[in-house]
């Protein structure tokens, strides 16, 4: 009896029967929980501990687009917390690596975002009032083990959307982030995040908005 089933005709779109099969059989193993992707098991991160980053990384995008700017904070690594995202410059590849050393988009600790948060909770935001309107993806999610055993090196793919008003116009990020992820206290907490912008200039006054 043919393993595959009524999934594998002879030919399908120009995939002879074993490559169907085989492309099947890894769509099948990636609905399954205990299947990860190989670029995220070359590190020697425990599977259990990777989809604990990506369920943290979808739970913050979550809290974020909702505007739910308290819980979000609670998940941050309280006054250790250290967020950047330096400014993207043009440079020849000898150069560098093409961002500021010195200058920031936003250079943020846990103190920052407590007054931002509180501002944003309060009827003084008039500078986002109405709201913005966001929808964050991620993707692209690599874990590393990190310093100390209750530590993490994530890296993930990030791009927003934000509208704002009845307008048509809308305002694209994208880029990569570089977060520390710790465990120290049980749960997963942010501990450091790097952003790192593919804009060299962006499309909007400030960056009012937390990536």
């Amino acid at each position: 009896m043919n393993p595959m089933g009524r999934f594998a005709p002879p030919c399908w779109h120009g995939f002879t029967r074993p490559i169907l099969a085989q492309t099947l059989m890894q769509v099948a193993r990636s609905r399954d929980r205990r299947y990860v992707p190989s670029v995220a098991t070359q590190a020697d991160v425990a599977i259990e501990d990777y989809l604990r980053c990506v369920a943290f990384l979808n739970h913050e995008a979550e809290l974020l687009d909702d505007n739910r700017w308290g819980e979000w904070l609670e998940t941050v690594a309280d006054r250790a917390i250290d967020y950047r995202i330096p400014i993207r410059v043009t440079r020849e590849r000898a150069a560098g690596a093409g961002f500021s050393e010195g200058g920031y988009h936003m250079a943020a600790r846990y103190d920052t975002f407590k007054v931002r948060v509180a501002r944003f909770e309060s009827e003084f935001a008039w500078g986002d009032d109405p709201p913005s309107r966001t929808r964050r993806f991620v993707s692209n999610v690599v874990v590393e083990n990190g310093e100390g055993d209750d530590a993490f090196d994530v890296r993930s793919n990030l791009l927003v959307y934000r509208s704002r008003f009845d307008s048509p116009d809308h305002l694209l990020i994208c880029g990569r982030r570089h977060d520390v992820l710790t465990a120290s206290s049980g749960d997963l907490r942010l501990l450091k995040r790097v952003v790192l912008l593919d804009h060299t200039t962006l499309a909007t006054g400030s960056l009012g908005i937390i990536l």
